[in-house]
């Protein structure tokens, strides 16, 4: 028998939850769990919406920072803009909702687990066009590629979110005061960041915390 491939679900309202979980639970090929302790550790995530507004960036971006599963989105409405914020939270799999048939959206599921990704095909070239843009129009001109910032620069960022001070972010990444004052001024001059709180809402929004 195959591995079956475990597999959480967020929706944003009741019925979507129930309705979805009817076809998946009705699957050998998958195994719905819950996120309560004890319960097994999801390798990929639905999320069920709409559109794709703040509220479910919020969700994607939980998703990401909980784990190692990836995520699936089903949403209603879709445009390219909206999937490169996706994307961004970490999304790997996009399906239209119109489009999500139980049969589809399994093979989604499964293929995503395995580490491939799945866009539908008439918003790829958009998805791609919008990348370009992005980079040659916003990243380039300021010296950046798409991974926008260093791992360093990442975790001072994520510190300063949680409170810490520049003593303390020092010390905990075993770095000088001075060191730490220079990484957060190139950053924030770098990204147009007009104080330590303009950074954690950059980090907000880059699902960094």
């Amino acid at each position: 028998m195959t591995e079956r491939t475990i597999v959480g679900l967020r929706a944003q309202d009741p019925i979507s939850q129930a309705g979805v979980a009817s076809q998946l639970r009705a699957r050998p090929e998958v195994m719905l769990t819950g996120f309560n302790e004890g319960e097994l550790t999801p390798q990929v995530v639905v999320v069920v919406v709409d559109v794709i507004d703040e509220e479910a960036l919020r969700m994607l971006r939980a998703i990401q920072r909980g784990g190692t599963a990836r995520g699936v989105l089903v949403a209603t409405e879709i445009d390219e803009q909206k999937l490169v914020s996706a994307a961004e939270c970490g999304v790997a799999g996009v399906v239209r909702r119109a489009e999500a048939t139980p049969d589809h959206l399994v093979r989604v599921i499964v293929s995503v687990a395995k580490g491939e990704g799945h866009v539908p095909a008439d918003l790829l070239g958009r998805l791609l066009e919008q990348v370009g843009r992005l980079q040659g129009q916003v990243l380039g001109p300021r010296g950046l590629h798409f991974t926008g910032l260093s791992s360093r620069e990442m975790d001072v960022l994520r510190l300063i979110a949680e409170g810490y001070d520049t003593a303390e972010i020092a010390t905990k990444l075993a770095y000088s005061e001075r060191t730490i004052k220079n990484v957060l001024h190139a950053v924030m001059t770098r990204l147009q960041l007009r104080n330590r709180s303009h950074a954690v809402a950059y980090a907000l929004r880059q699902g960094l915390i």
